[in-house]
C-alpha cells in the first residue's frame, strides 16, 4: 500500500470518527430538548386551568384549524422520509425535490400558527392575560421557533447539495436535520393532545 492510500484511509477513518461523535452529540442535544418540553408540558398542565377570569381554552382553540396545522406538519415528516429514501439511492435529485416539498409544508405550518396567534391576541386572548395562555404561548410558541430553525436548516442542506454532493458529511447532516425534524412531529402531536383536545372538551 503506498504512502498516499494509507494516508487517505487515515482520513477516512478520522472522518467517520468525527461524524460518529456529531452524531452522538446532535442525540444529546435531543435528549435536552425533551427534558425542556417536558417542562414545559408540565407548566402547561398545571396552568391549564388557571385562566384569571379570562377566555379558557374552549373560547379560544379551533380544532378545526389545528387538525390543519396537524396535517402538514405529519405530512412534512412523510416527505422528509421520502428524502431519505431518496439519498439512500443516490438519487440527489429527489432529495433536493422531496426537501423543497417538506420546507413548503413547513412554511404552511407555520404560517397557519401565525394566524393562530394573531387571531388570539386579536380577540383579547394574549400570553399577558392569563397563566394558561402564558402558558399555551410558552410552549406552542417554542415548538413553532423550532420548526421554523427546522425550515431554515432543509433550505441550506437544499442549497449544500448540489454545491457538495451526496458526501458523507451531507448524509450525516441530513439524517441529523431528520432526527430533529421527526422529533418536532412528535412533540406536536403531544401538545395536539395534551393541550387542544382536552382544551375543547
Amino acid at each position: 500500500m503506498t504512502d498516499t492510500a494509507m494516508a487517505s484511509d487515515l482520513l477516512e477513518e478520522e472522518e467517520k470518527k468525527s461524524l460518529l461523535s456529531r452524531e452522538f452529540g446532535f442525540w444529546v442535544y435531543l435528549m435536552t430538548d425533551a427534558i425542556i418540553f417536558a417542562l414545559l408540558f408540565a407548566t402547561y398542565v398545571v396552568l391549564s386551568k388557571n385562566s384569571a377570569a379570562g377566555p379558557t381554552s374552549k373560547d379560544v382553540f379551533d380544532l378545526r384549524h389545528t387538525a390543519g396545522e396537524t396535517a402538514l406538519l405529519l405530512i412534512s415528516s412523510l416527505t422528509f422520509g421520502m428524502a431519505t429514501i431518496a439519498m439512500a439511492r443516490g438519487l440527489s435529485g429527489r432529495v433536493i425535490m422531496w426537501l423543497v416539498v417538506t420546507a413548503l409544508l413547513g412554511v404552511g405550518f407555520l404560517a397557519m400558527e401565525m394566524m393562530e396567534f394573531h387571531g388570539m391576541i386579536a380577540k383579547g386572548a394574549g400570553p399577558d392575560v392569563s397563566g394558561f395562555l402564558s402558558a399555551f404561548f410558552t410552549l406552542v410558541g417554542t415548538h413553532g421557533l423550532h420548526v421554523t430553525f427546522g425550515t431554515l436548516g432543509i433550505l441550506v442542506m437544499i442549497v449544500q447539495i448540489p454545491l457538495k454532493g451526496l458526501t458523507p458529511p451531507v448524509r450525516s447532516r441530513l439524517l441529523r436535520l431528520g432526527l430533529f425534524w421527526h422529533f418536532l412531529d412528535i412533540v406536536w402531536i403531544g401538545i395536539f393532545s395534551v393541550v387542544y383536545l382536552p382544551g375543547v372538551m
